[in-house]
């Protein structure tokens, strides 16, 4: 077996994960990752060769206590989630048997590997849901009031994770990452979804007319490489039992990403209002404070939201050229 620390990504083939496993990878790690059954490989397919991947749906808890007894990971990055607040509105059953019934599967399994260092769980900023003053900046301590049933999913493995923590030592970490984006994201999400929209109309596909929904919400953004190595630097620096934000700092409308994505294309498009792409319960504000990450592992964010922007408009572009 090698000598390299062993990481398990859940998850390696979504967004973050795909990002992750690379960060990773570039740091010296041997990676395995964990595909949904039937899930599509295009994030990882560029380094495919260099990844250690199985089938596995967290939902079975056998297949889950297997697959964890197999590799034996050092390091466990569990990202695996239902990860659309929109749709878990529609599919809330399945919402908490992946995010909440699936967490415990990976917890329950990972207390049996003694090789383990640290367990580290992506949460999210959901789960502070309302709070007053709505234009506050968060910190680790603000209380969780979540409003969606994808946020109640967070926060509840969150609380399982931490549990575990206290009564089997199992070392756990908490990230709670605030909105992040980049190339390899899904349309579902607004900053792919402009860019998506943007490219298919620089390549005459589609009327220079593009949809949008709430373009007043202001989000913390980041890019997703600057996350992940926040990720790599949690596993390595961060102890059992704490909680980090990762995350700018700042918060942008929408209608500033939007304005940013519209200027770097040389054609005119109309911009408009799609009520099917409204929320009833969207939170108004959402920034948080880095402070903690800043202070105890080093955090550094490099890359700014121009170039995010421009990155991911030209993933699109180049996606939509080669289709």
């Amino acid at each position: 077996m090698s000598s390299r620390p062993r990481a398990m990504i859940t998850g390696i083939a979504g967004f973050a994960g795909s990002h992750l496993a690379e960060e990773l990878l570039a740091a010296g790690y041997e990676v395995h990752g964990a595909l949904y059954p039937g899930e599509p490989t295009e994030n990882i397919d560029g380094f495919k060769s260099r990844l250690k991947l199985f089938r596995l749906d967290i939902k079975n808890s056998r297949a889950v206590i297997n697959a964890l007894g197999k590799v034996k990971p050092h390091f466990l990055c569990h990202l695996a989630a239902f990860a659309s607040v929109g749709k878990s509105f529609e599919m809330e059953r399945e919402v908490f048997r992946v995010n909440v019934e699936g967490t415990l599967n990976i917890l329950t399994a990972a207390r049996d590997i003694k090789q383990l260092k640290k367990f580290l769980y992506i949460s999210s900023p959901d789960c502070y849901g309302i709070f007053h003053p709505s234009d506050k900046t968060l910190t680790e301590e603000q209380p969780l009031n979540p409003v969606s049933p994808y946020g109640i999913s967070k926060a509840a493995a969150e609380r399982m994770c931490l549990a575990h923590f206290r009564q089997y030592g199992l070392p756990v970490v908490v990230a709670r990452a605030f909105n992040h984006t980049g190339p390899r994201q899904s349309d579902a999400f607004a900053v792919p979804s402009f860019a998506r929209q943007i490219a298919v109309i620089e390549a005459h596909r589609k009327r220079p007319v593009i949809s949008v929904g709430n373009l007043s919400a202001r989000r913390d953004l980041s890019d997703v490489r600057d996350i992940v190595s926040g990720y790599r630097l949690l596993l390595e620096r961060a102890s059992g039992g704490e909680i980090f934000q990762l995350c700018s700092g700042r918060a942008v409308a929408i209608k500033r990403v939007l304005d940013i994505l519209l200027s770097l294309s040389e054609i005119e498009i109309d911009v408009r209002t799609d009520t099917k792409r409204l929320r009833k319960t969207d939170i108004p504000v959402l920034r948080g404070d880095n402070d903690k990450a800043v202070k105890k592992l080093g955090y550094n964010p490099r890359y700014s939201l121009k170039r995010t922007l421009r990155d991911t408009l030209d993933y699109w572009r180049n996606k939509i050229e080669t289709k």
